[in-house]
């Protein structure tokens, strides 16, 4: 398995503008420099009224498919 860790802060308005239909993408960089893309979704429960901030790790299977996420 493998994960990445990226830092996160997206505003409450920004991510319901930019993230919130089926299909959205979060593309950013992790912290090793690498980039990353991943279903904007799988943020859903992090989401405050403030929005989604904080360092997360990842976890993508062999083939690179999304397989968890946790707030560090």
């Amino acid at each position: 398995m493998h994960t990445v860790i990226v830092d996160i802060s997206i505003s409450a308005d920004e991510f319901i503008k930019h993230y919130q239909f089926s299909g959205a993408v979060v593309s950013t960089h992790s912290r090793d420099g690498r980039s990353v893309r991943f279903p904007a979704n799988i943020l859903q429960r992090f989401i405050t009224h403030t929005g989604v901030k904080g360092s997360f790790r990842i976890q993508f299977d062999h083939g690179g498919k999304f397989s968890g996420v946790e707030r560090l």
